[in-house]
């Protein structure tokens, strides 16, 4: 069944990446200050969004429930993984799609903005909890201490969604979800800017099921070499 869903998934999420890509670049229009530098809001929001609420939320509620007792399970922790391995490829292609908005914007590629710097921390939060599961250890102790590094990094999201508002910063406020939930960006634009995040979203999907299938495979593999090592030792020990 997994592999349905990501067979379906894929290309769907080809598909309306490059419908995005296409009224983006060819049916919307410029902006009155920007330029065509605004082409950049259909991907680089979209980005921002898989990467701090999507990726890092999928795995701190996959961490939470592997934490329960009722429902732990190890495949919570391959979810959680595979969240965050995603994750690190959206949150560097955020900084990057960002830098190359901000040069012509603000005039430098990069600044020590609240939220630029906030976002700086969820990509080095990322790498050190793939870092902290490289550790040797015992499948649910690895899982145990990965989830609780997990939650606790969750603190970051929070402060990088409301850096906007509780400092001054030269990056702009939400043009969707603002604290007075009125979008400043309408027509065309805003059913392109909707279509991708709809995009990504499910193109986040697929890879993160993608990777879990291979994480799956890759300790079953494990697990029968496991298997056939103590079948082996069992067997010498037998023998007079």
């Amino acid at each position: 069944m997994r592999t349905a869903l990501r067979k379906s998934i894929g290309p769907l999420s080809a598909v309306l990446v490059a419908v995005t890509a296409w009224l983006g670049l060819f049916v919307t229009p410029a902006d009155k200050d920007q330029g065509d530098y605004v082409r950049l809001v259909y991907i680089h929001p979209a980005m921002a969004w898989v990467a701090l609420y999507v990726a890092f939320g999928m795995a701190a509620v996959c961490s939470l429930l592997y934490l329960w007792k009722r429902t732990r399970s190890l495949r919570f922790d391959r979810l959680a993984a595979a969240a965050v391995e995603v994750g690190v490829v959206f949150t560097i292609l955020t900084l990057i799609t960002g830098s190359i908005w901000g040069r012509p914007t603000w005039g430098v590629w990069w600044t020590w903005d609240a939220r630029l710097t906030s976002t700086a921390v969820l990509a080095v939060l990322f790498l050190g909890y793939l870092a902290l599961r490289r550790v040797p250890a015992e499948a649910h102790v690895r899982a145990r201490r990965s989830a609780v590094f997990a939650l606790l990094a969750a603190v970051n999201v929070p402060i990088i969604h409301f850096s906007v508002i509780w400092w001054q910063t030269l990056h702009q406020g939400a043009t969707v979800l603002n604290p007075n939930l009125s979008p400043t960006i309408h027509g065309i634009m805003a059913w392109t800017l909707l279509l991708s995040f709809i995009a990504f979203t499910l193109l986040f999907a697929w890879m993160v099921t993608v990777r879990y299938e291979i994480e799956t495979l890759r300790e079953d593999d494990h697990d029968a070499d496991l298997a056939v090592a103590i079948a082996a030792r069992k067997a010498e020990g037998a023998q007079p």
